[in-house]
């Protein structure tokens, strides 16, 4: 199963969207650099599928990358379909493990009283980067075993 990267989405600060950078740089056992999200936990990076954004879009919301406080958008791999412990390689180097799938929301985030809703809790992914490097717009992403 493999697709691509198609934003690479960073914030300064929690609580808003993030944008399309293009490139950043992954540290392992961190997260993306200068993302307010990084974290030495389960949760360094968030990935959501562009084809969930797309539900979004088809209920009416005008949403794209990053709206959804996502760090990597990617299409084509079905990211529904994997477990906690799948392996995911980006490019030549980058290599990610799934920590957790979608987050148990206490309360609304800052992203549902925007929307009016929020996909991430039901359908993103949060993992952790045991090989870290470069990631940009049109890598590569699959799953490895």
């Amino acid at each position: 199963m493999s697709g691509k990267v198609i934003a690479v989405c960073t914030s300064e600060k929690k609580g808003v969207p993030k944008k399309n950078i293009g490139q950043a740089r992954l540290k392992e056992n961190w997260g993306l650099v200068g993302d307010a999200h990084v974290d030495t936990g389960i949760r360094q990076l968030s990935l959501l599928a562009a084809e969930s954004i797309q539900k979004m879009k088809e209920k009416g919301l005008n949403v794209g990358p990053g709206d959804f406080a996502e760090n990597i958008t990617t299409e084509g791999i079905d990211l529904l379909q994997l477990k906690v412990g799948s392996r995911l390689k980006i490019g030549t180097r980058i290599l990610l493990e799934i920590s957790q799938i979608g987050k148990q929301c206490l309360k609304p985030c800052a992203v549902f009283y925007r929307l009016g809703d929020c996909v991430f809790p039901r359908e993103g992914l949060f993992v952790v980067v045991l090989k870290g490097g470069t990631v940009k717009v049109g890598d590569g992403i699959e799953v490895v075993e």
